[in-house]
């Protein structure tokens, strides 16, 4: 049944309560009512905040792009070495806003159908019947994404992508919200393979967490040593509170001033002559989608400047690929994104110095 859609009550042997706290809250935004005064999408998004920065100590900027990009209806690719946090700050995320939430352990045998579920017969119905994977839930975790063979990597292209997935002809819609976090390693180390091109550019942002500062690291092990602080975190938000912060996000203004700008920006990585892949148009279209969250988040109507700025080493740098006389003088595409920032005039005028 090529271009079948069918919805999660419909899947056989599976109910909606199976995969989501409410069914109302799959198969596209619940509108909900609009936020009272007391419930600006600041005030909410601070809670949330709050919560997760009591768990993932002195990363309150990591912390507020992962919330950013969350809005942004988006992917967060987290990368750094072993042991700074990147499954907590995902865990600790998916835990403050009382949502589903999927681990996948991401390992050189794992195949594309633990991923993305697999057709199976019964045989006492004599019929075939849908077991989904574990990609269907709000938040998934991918960890360690990229220890899998890039088959398997590549089972996520479509419900990050198109927010569905298509097994045996029938597509499955996702849950909304849907959000993958994976982390990752430096390519680096052993047992590594990197992401495709095509893979990277379906993450809206990519962050590293760094190592703590040494006080936010004793803080860390005056209030970790004895018990996980995940246990006694509660939520500060359900998931219709995030449906409408989408909804609030969508709807922020962008003058066509500042979509001009985007455009320079991302045309300019296109020319650079380090670069020896630009960005995309999905790019522009996430960093415009990730600048309008932001703005949500700081109770604002409309998108600044200063938005894009902020998020184009984020949003575009995992996107760029260096020349290799690039790689040899060690500029990477975070210094190349940084120095076009301050190249690309807005609306004409030359960008100030930051």
């Amino acid at each position: 049944m090529p271009g079948t859609q069918r919805q999660y009550g419909e899947v056989a042997g599976v109910q909606p309560d199976a995969l989501t706290p409410d069914a109302h809250s799959s198969g596209g935004p619940h509108p909900g009512a609009p936020f009272s005064p007391r419930e600006r999408p600041a005030v909410i998004t601070d809670r949330i905040r709050e919560r997760v920065e009591s768990v993932i100590e002195g990363k309150g900027d990591v912390v507020r792009l992962a919330l950013t990009v969350l809005l942004a209806e988006g992917h967060l690719l987290i990368e750094d070495v072993p042991g700074v946090g990147k499954t907590m700050l995902a865990k600790a995320l998916a835990k403050a806003i009382d949502c589903t939430v999927r681990r996948i352990q991401f390992t050189p045998d794992l195949l594309p159908s633990d991923v993305t579920g697999v057709t199976v017969f019964d045989p006492q119905r004599r019929e075939f019947e849908f077991k989904p994977g574990a990609v269907f839930a709000h938040i998934v975790v991918g960890d360690e994404i990229n220890r899998a063979s890039p088959k398997t990597q590549s089972a996520l292209l479509e419900c990050m992508g198109e927010h569905q997935v298509t097994v045996d002809g029938v597509s499955y819609p996702m849950e909304t919200p849907f959000m993958v976090i994976a982390t990752q390693n430096p390519v680096e180390m052993e047992g590594t393979y990197p992401l495709p091109e095509a893979q990277r550019d379906r993450f809206m942002a990519r962050i590293a967490m760094g190592y703590p500062a040494p006080a936010a690291e004793l803080r860390m092990l005056e209030g970790h040593a004895a018990a996980n602080p995940l246990d006694e975190m509660q939520p500060a938000a359900d998931t219709h509170d995030v449906v409408k912060l989408i909804e609030t996000a969508r709807g922020v203004h962008v003058s066509e001033e500042v979509k001009r700008y985007v455009i320079d920006l991302v045309t300019a990585t296109r020319t650079a002559p380090d670069l020896r892949l630009g960005a995309s148009p999905r790019a522009a279209l996430h960093l415009i989608r990730a600048a309008r969250a932001k703005a949500a988040l700081e109770d604002r109507e409309f998108v600044l400047p200063d938005d894009i700025k902020s998020l184009a080493v984020p949003v575009l740098a995992h996107r760029l690929i260096p020349t290799a006389e690039a790689r040899v003088g060690r500029r990477s595409a975070e210094q190349i994104v940084s120095e076009l920032l301050d190249t690309v005039p807005v609306d004409g005028h030359s960008p100030r110095r930051r």
